[in-house]
């Protein structure tokens, strides 16, 4: 059984490598012109297109890695069914259920690759590369109306203050410009507006404000009473909330920065502040589950082993390997939409590709199993 093993994990593994540099030199090309596009403008040179390209890589690996296992497995498979090497094995006492478990462990492994890549390389290097394009404009894009964020915090006994913040702009260093605090109660009411021209946030919440301007609206009571409008020019403060440094980061750049933990607890925020976390649950779901889609692919390679050579060459199975999986990636996506518009529960809308493929790959081993 020990050659066994070494005989398939030394033929899927170089497989799988072949296949990964293909396609990451074939995105890193593609990037990479599309990058040109940008040199010559506001400093952006040769270097800065090479080290996005460069930066983008990982995120494209974690994005195609099942793929490429599906690919890279169907290939080195065909190519033990057309040298009849695997009928051989079959022939010697390789049954169907030791198949799969020699296959399953490859899989699991690749899981693994997918998940640290996905988790902790691509996160790095899409920040890194958002803080390159940042750093040569000045500033990380947010739009014309900047980013919104929404608190809640107790103000006394029964008080409860809902709280918006806008962010203008954010720079490479993470100083946030251009804040606007608004205060309300629980009645709608704008209570404290607070106006700040930079800001850095701590990983506590706490919110370091410079060239603030406060302002303080009275109670209808103490209106009544003669009490006015209070307003007063610091040049530094502090504000607390529980919009820390994460929380604050997932808002501003992209999803593709967002780690599985950082998904989880900025959807947890949005739902405690009663905002719309479909979208981020999905995500969280998604990246959670991606990477077991090594596995499936490894079940959807395993039937290609059992075609007689006679049923199409190694190039032709390949190529059924590629539609395989340029349909699964498809369904991902369109997974991931349907279940933002219908509201479907976002764990199921995660899962449900990969349990599909892995009913199919199962049905078709069964099939060649029993009947070829």
């Amino acid at each position: 059984m020990k050659t066994v093993r070494r005989l398939l994990y030394r033929d899927i593994l170089w497989s799988v490598a072949f296949v990964a540099i293909a396609f990451l030199s074939l995105f890193f090309f593609i990037d990479f012109v599309d990058e040109l596009d940008e040199v010559g403008r506001e400093g952006y040179t040769l270097w800065h297109a090479a080290a996005r390209t460069l930066l983008a890589l990982p995120g494209h690996f974690y994005e195609l890695f099942p793929i490429t296992v599906l690919i890279g497995a169907i290939y080195a498979m065909a190519r033990l069914a057309q040298s009849s090497e695997f009928t051989i094995l079959r022939t010697a006492g390789l049954g169907p259920g030791r198949a799969l478990w020699l296959l399953a462990i490859p899989g699991l492994v690749f899981a693994l690759l997918t998940f640290v890549v996905g988790d902790y390389v691509s996160p790095f290097a899409e920040r890194k590369a958002v803080l390159v394009k940042a750093g040569l404009r000045g500033g990380i894009a947010l739009g014309l109306s900047g980013a919104w964020l929404k608190d809640r915090r107790q103000a006394g006994t029964d008080q409860e203050r809902s709280i918006s913040v806008n962010v203008a702009a954010a720079n490479s260093s993470g100083e946030l410009r251009g804040i606007r605090i608004f205060e309300f109660d629980r009645d709608g009411r704008l209570r404290t507006r607070i106006e700040a021209a930079k800001a850095q946030v701590g990983g506590d919440g706490t919110w370091h404000l410079l060239a603030a301007r406060l302002t303080e609206w009275p109670t209808p009571e103490a209106a009544r009473l003669g009490t006015g409008l209070l307003a007063q020019d610091l040049a530094q403060t502090d504000w607390r909330s529980t919009l820390d440094a994460g929380v604050v980061a997932a808002a501003l750049l992209p999803v593709q920065t967002m780690t599985t933990l950082d998904l989880w607890r900025y959807s947890s925020h949005l739902s405690d502040q009663d905002q719309a976390a479909q979208r981020h649950e999905i995500q969280f779901w998604k990246k959670a589950l991606y990477p077991l889609a090594c596995v499936v692919m490894m079940g959807l390679a395993l039937p290609f082993a059992y075609m007689h050579a006679r049923t199409g060459g190694v190039s032709f199975k390949v190529f059924g390997g590629i539609m395989l999986g340029i349909s699964f990636m498809l369904l991902n996506n369109v997974a991931g939409h349907l279940g933002l518009l219908r509201q479907w529960t976002p764990w199921m809308v995660a899962a449900a590709p990969s349990a599909l493929y892995l009913l199919l790959s199962m049905a078709a081993f069964g099939w060649l199993v029993r009947y070829r």
